[in-house]
């Protein structure tokens, strides 16, 4: 079975509004073995959402409309299904009673005229009730497709997937039994480049088609996908994560979707029952407060000082004011003091330093924007990296904070448990 997603609603073509509606309805599909051939958006016009609509239900088995059902003008999902398919329009008067009365016991007031917009009923379409909205999904056959036209209110959708879409698969499909198998591999602080080359022998062996890589600041995922019967998929799949493990070694942090990099350097702080503290200043903070979304972040994390000025970074850290005047705050010698300092002056296994220039001023020829410097500091020395990332504030100031946890990673993945030391 193939599937095509037709998102209605001109304000997901702006910069306010995001599209997640398809994202539920792709996971439905996935559940279901239903390969996804398409996605589109359009505004609310008539003209291309009825185009839109006999473009995908002559190119798939199932489509599913979001959006344009509520009861104002803009509202014309429903005159534009009826044009794309030559089919007519009337009131269903029973509808009308039950928002009247649903109305009435919600607000205490007579239901809006307006309202009844929500009634039109395509002809020969099925009339599903909407139990979390006023809005009634429909469903019709064009011959060569089904569409279904939903609500885009994301509580009312996700009711209608569970209620109306999946019982319409299972009856179809079964359970699922020729589903999507899915695994992921996080890395982070390496180029996307770096990592499509590891994984070169995974596309000689399997093909590209069940192989994503998908890039973001400070994080690349490689997504596995198998379809096909259980067994098979499960076998493949297993082999192309056994071929992954063996080329990417262990730079994957976790293979756990998930997981955040914060939460695999608590877990591992945790087990080698070591502490940290962390020293601050381009990132303002976002390092620690990254470390404390973890529960039970308190069993290893003792806390951090945010030094943005000279001044803080030699009297909290003991950073030396002649090296910074020498050398700048941005530079090595300053990163490795502060992660040292931190260190020894608040009693932890590890420091974490970071200072650098996030921009968009303050840069220079020899320090430009996005110049950082990041050192670990631990009982077997400190590390230190110096990096350029490229991006906005935020975007080098999330990196950053990415780089040092993924140092601290690499740290603790070598070193002995601290009680060993």
């Amino acid at each position: 079975m193939k599937a095509a997603i037709l998102a209605v609603g001109s304000e997901l073509l702006g910069t306010r509004r995001l599209d997640t509606n398809s994202l539920k309805l792709t996971a439905a599909f996935d559940r279901f073995g239903v390969e996804l051939v398409g996605k589109s958006v359009v505004g609310d016009d008539e003209d291309a959402i009825a185009g839109e609509l006999r473009r995908w239900a002559a190119s798939a088995d199932v489509v599913v409309v979001s959006g344009g059902l509520g009861p104002t003008a803009d509202d014309v999902t429903r005159a534009a299904a009826a044009r794309a398919f030559d089919r007519s329009i009337s009131i269903d008067e029973k509808y009308v009673e039950w928002m009247r009365q649903r109305y009435e016991s919600y607000f205490g007031r007579a239901l809006p005229e307006v309202n009844r917009r929500q009634a039109e009923v395509i002809s020969g379409a099925e009339v599903i009730r909407n139990p979390r909205g006023s809005a009634p999904a429909q469903r019709l056959e064009t011959g060569g497709a089904t569409v279904f036209l939903f609500p885009a209110v994301p509580f009312e959708l996700e009711g209608l997937i569970g209620s109306c879409l999946e019982p319409w698969l299972r009856e179809r499909l079964g359970e699922a039994t020729d589903g999507v198998d899915r695994a992921v591999f996080k890395i982070s602080s390496r180029p996307e480049s770096e990592i499509e080359e590891r994984i070169a022998p995974l596309y000689e062996r399997f093909g590209r088609d069940g192989v994503s890589v998908l890039a973001s600041p400070g994080e690349v995922q490689v997504h596995l996908s198998v379809r096909g019967p259980q067994e098979e998929r499960r076998a493949r799949l297993a082999a192309m994560r056994e071929q992954l493990r063996e080329v990417a070694g262990d730079l994957a942090f976790t293979e756990d979707e998930g997981e955040t990099l914060e939460a695999v350097v608590g877990r591992m702080l945790a087990a080698a029952g070591a502490t940290l503290t962390t020293a601050e200043s381009c990132t303002g903070g976002l390092l620690a407060e990254r470390l404390t979304r973890v529960t039970g972040s308190s069993a290893y994390f003792l806390g951090g000082v945010v030094t943005y000025s000279n001044e803080l970074k030699a009297s909290l850290l003991g950073v030396d004011p002649d090296v910074i005047a020498a050398e700048g705050a941005v530079s090595e010698p300053v990163a490795r003091a502060m992660a040292e300092g931190v260190r020894t002056r608040y009693a932890s296994d590890y420091g974490a330093g970071i200072t650098g220039v996030a921009g968009p001023d303050g840069g220079s020829e020899e320090k430009p924007v996005g110049t950082v410097h990041v050192a670990v500091a631990g009982p077997a020395g400190v590390r230190h990296r110096r990096v350029r990332f490229i991006g906005d504030r935020e975007k080098i100031r999330w990196q950053a904070s990415q780089l040092v946890l993924e140092m601290l990673r690499r740290t603790l993945q070598l070193a002995p448990r601290v009680e060993d030391v």
